[in-house]
Parts: structure tokens; sequence; C-alpha cells
């Protein structure tokens, strides 16, 4: 137990933070701001809530800036070595309890839990206790604490035993695995991480499938969840936001660059992704090959604006998966290609403005993840629309819990549905389209990311007191 007390009454943990730095030329700090649910929570509760964000250094410029104290207030970054921090975000989170959630594995070869694995897992361990004794240290008595994601699984345990009077969340942002995919982590490990998060006092997950997933697993691994409560949060988008965002300068610039690229007169179906192993773009590009192919009155008539945004490069397994993009919309270019058509339109640099672009123009939007905690974009396209727009859906993402009686569903490996739904979906009539359209608007910003937060919030700090 420790024996004294920090001043802040309401935590954040992740392992990304709200800001960021780099060491400019003359050798000053450039801080970079970042968005998201959180960051509305937070500031959506006030400056007077004495809240402060923990997370972890991830560059250069944040170590630095750790080491001349020179953080913003309200942010607690933690310089954790750069080896523990790659074995634990890279070697575990990402490319293993990622992989798990997500059903990712090839499993005749993957994964292998040898003496590797074990190393990575303690620095793993490691790096869920620097948050656990940083949160320990700077929370006020009784302060309810917001754990976040996969990185963090172990933290709410070690908090528990560190400061048995916090009020502990945590929060799943991804999918969570049925118990036959879990048993794939060794026994000892699956016992370790569920028995983490049910040292909090509520954990919230995305959707209800996801909550009865690790639910089924605890019953299987640990016993059963306990007294831990559990809560369903479906983050909406922010709309106010988005549709502010959508109409500034840059993004009709964005609009004017696209239009040329697309042709005067074509529909258009828009998708809009990470090059993350799950969104399953490569399948999405398939699918509109086998439009063209099946439906050749589309060809010069329509154009997938596609746009697959690096993600974690660092992975061997990731920047072959976007090689493999970029040569299946080659292949479908050079195959059906005209002088005056370009069948696909892929930019795969990020560039936020053009996305808002993209879904303002959009006629069809493809959202087609093999597997999704959520996914946001189907939830974004609608509310943003000009015109209205088709939604093609996998039943496989988060989304579709809420979505899904407005969209047209597929099942996100079936390529021919897929080619059958964006024909549906381009064919719809626009009383229809429109109509769905506002249903789709309504639905994804039920719960918009500051409520999200706070709803959290108030519901951990109206539970039972900690024992």
């Amino acid at each position: 137990m420790a024996s004294s007390f920090g001043a802040a009454q309401v935590l954040v943990a992740s392992n990304r933070g709200p800001v960021s730095y780099e060491v400019a030329d003359d050798g000053s700090l450039r801080t970079k701001r970042g968005g998201g649910g959180l960051v509305s929570g937070l500031s959506a509760i006030g400056p007077e809530a004495g809240a402060l964000w923990v997370c972890s250094a991830l560059s250069d410029g944040d170590r630095e800036a750790v080491r001349r104290g020179a953080g913003e207030d309200g942010v607690r970054m933690l310089d954790i070595p750069a080896d523990v921090h790659a074995d634990a975000y890279n070697g575990i989170a990402n490319s293993v309890l990622w992989f798990v959630h997500h059903m990712l594995y090839q499993t005749p070869l993957e994964p292998v839990f040898d003496a590797g694995f074990r190393r990575q897992w303690a620095s793993y361990e490691s790096f869920n206790r620097a948050f656990a004794e940083a949160l320990a240290e700077e929370a006020a008595r009784g302060a309810a604490v917001l754990v976040q994601d996969y990185h963090l699984t172990l933290v709410p345990g070690m908090l528990r035993e560190l400061r048995p009077d916090l009020r502990i969340g945590h929060f799943s942002h991804t999918p969570w695995a049925p118990p036959e995919y879990f048993a794939m982590l060794p026994d000892d490990i699956a016992r370790q991480v569920l028995r983490g998060m049910l040292g909090a006092d509520r954990l919230g997950f995305l959707t209800h499938r996801w909550a009865d997933a690790f639910t089924a697993c605890c019953e299987r691994f640990a016993g059963g969840p306990g007294d831990t409560e559990i809560g369903v949060h479906g983050l909406g988008a922010d709309a106010d936001f988005l549709r502010a965002r959508a109409h500034e300068a840059d993004v009709e610039e964005r609009i004017t660059a696209l239009r040329e690229e697309i042709g005067e007169g074509r529909r258009t179906i828009v998708r809009v992704d990470r090059t993350e192993l799950s969104k399953n773009i490569v399948r999405g590009l398939l699918a509109y090959r086998q439009l063209l192919e099946d439906r050749p009155e589309w060809r010069e008539r329509v154009v997938h604006v596609a746009f697959a945004y690096p993600s974690r490069q660092d992975l061997a397994v990731y920047r072959d998966y976007t090689a493999e993009v970029q040569r299946v919309a080659e292949e479908i270019n050079e195959r059906y290609g005209t002088a005056d058509w370009r069948p696909v339109v892929l930019h795969v640099r990020d560039d936020f403005a053009r996305s808002l672009a993209a879904y303002r123009l959009a006629d069809v939007a493809l959202v087609n993840p093999i597997r999704d905690g959520m996914n946001l974009v189907a939830k974004e396209v609608p509310v943003v629309s000009d015109a209205g727009c088709a939604l093609v859906l996998s039943r496989e993402a988060g989304a579709h819990e809420e979505l899904g009686e407005d969209a047209i569903t597929v099942n996100p490996y079936d390529v021919m549905e897929t080619a059958r739904a964006l024909h549906q979906a381009l064919t719809m009539g626009p009383d229809d389209r429109a109509d769905r359209t506002e249903r789709l608007a309504a639905s994804a910003t039920a719960l918009p990311p500051a409520r999200w937060f706070l709803d959290q919030l108030n519901a951990l700090r109206d539970g039972p007191a900690p024992a």
C-alpha cells in the first residue's frame, strides 16, 4: 500500500498520449496535440476535475521532453527503456494480443511461444508495472483511473495491489477473442491477462459480442468474472466536429483534386483504412475487380477511391501487406484501365483532409474488416457524405451491431458476395439511399466521444466503493 497519495482525481492511462514532441533544428521542442474520444472526454470534465493522463514517451522528442521536464500540464510521460517498450509494444501487444483478439494467426506456422516470447512477456510485465506504479503515485485517495486497451491488460491487477482505495476501470478498444482462440495463449499467460483485467472494478467493451466473449474466457480460464462489473459503450462519431471540419478550405481543395482524379460523372466506392491486416483491404480490391468482371456496364462509370494509410511498418508482415495492396490495385488498373479512366485511385500517404473529402464524395462506403472492435469509418462516412451513401459493411465489424439494419451486410471472406453487394449499393435508389444514410448517421452519433468517456467515468464512480 502506498504511504502517500498524489493529487489527481481522474486519471487516464494509455500507451499513446494526447501530445507528442519533436526536436526542431534549433533545439527547441515542437508540440503536436492529438484528438479522439479520450481527449474530448477529459476536456468535457473541465480543468477543475484534477485530471492526469499517464502515457509512454514514444519518440526521441518525447524522451527529450521528459528529460528536460518540459511536459504539458495534465500529462505525465513515462520514459520506459526503448528495448522494454519495443518488446512490450511490438513483441507482445501488437504481435500476440492483437493477433489473438483479431484471430489473425496462420496457425500452421504461428504462434510459437518459445523462450523469446517469455523474454518479451517479461518486458510486457515491466511495461505494465511502470504504469501501475506511476498511477499509484499520482492518484488522490479514492480517485478514478481509466486504463486503456490491450497494451495495459495487467495494470488493473497491479494497481489494485498498490492502491486498493482506487476506483479502477479498463476499456478494450479491440474485439475480444472467443475462448477457443484465446486458448492459444499459454495457460498461465491467459490467466494472467484475465486476472490482470479483473483487478478492475469495471470493464468496458465496444459491443455486447466482445463483452460476452470476455466473460466466456473468464468462465473457462479464471473461474468467472467475480465482482467485476462489465459494461458496453459503443463509441460514436463526433458529428459536430466532423461536419465542421469537412467544410474547411483544405478539404474543399482535396475535393477538387479528387474530382479530377475520378473524372466527370462517375460513381465512387470509397474506403479509408490503415493497412492493418484485419481491415481486409486486399479482398475489398478483389471484390471490386470481380464487380468489373461480372458487371462490365460499370467499367468507366465507377472509381474505387481507396486510401490505405501505412500502419506498423516496423513489422515485416505489415510491410508485405502494404505491398500486396499496392500490387493488386496496380493489377486492376493495368487490366481494366483506359486512357481516361483509372479504376482504382489509391493513396497511401495519410491525409485527414483528403479522407474527409472522400467521405463527402462517397456514393458507396466499403467497410469489410475480417474483425474489428468498432470501425469508426463506418460511422463517419454517413455523417459527412454530401448526397447520402450506401454502406457495405462486414458482419465482423463491431459497428455492425448498431448499423447492420441499414447497411448491406457481407461475409468479409466472400469476394463474390461482396462484389454483388457493391452492385446493389451502386444501384440503390436515391430515396432508399437517403433514408438509410439518415438512419445510419443517427445511430452512428448516438454516443459521441465526450459522452462515451463521461458515461464510463460516471458508471465507475457510481459503482460500489472499493473494499
